[in-house]
């Protein structure tokens, strides 16, 4: 384990949030979202046109993300927008790929 990791504490149950939380990333399209999000604030509509689905499947996994605290969404007269919810989601989403790319 790294000095990072070695101080935190890691204890059954943060073992289990944290397991919860890659599951959350394991879905290739909510891994898209993220994506698209990393980019900026959008809309489900524009996230449905960018990834060409409809937007009650877009929908359905900004729930997903936004229950687990990855994303947040903010109301401008009937259009919700939404974003990575902090820098820490953009770190994930490019470690991740940046491994994978190795």
């Amino acid at each position: 384990m790294n000095t990072q990791t070695a101080n935190l504490p890691i204890d059954d149950e943060t073992l289990t949030r944290a397991a919860d939380l890659f599951k959350i990333f394991g879905d290739p399209t909510r891994l898209r979202i993220l994506c698209l999000l990393s980019g900026g604030e959008l809309c489900v509509q524009d996230i449905a046109g960018g990834l060409a689905m409809t937007q009650s499947a877009i929908s359905h996994q900004l729930r997903i993300l936004k229950q687990s605290a990855l994303v947040k969404s903010r109301r401008d007269g009937k259009t919700v927008y939404y974003s990575l919810a902090d820098e820490h989601v953009a770190t994930i989403i490019q470690q991740g790929l940046e491994h994978v790319c190795e």
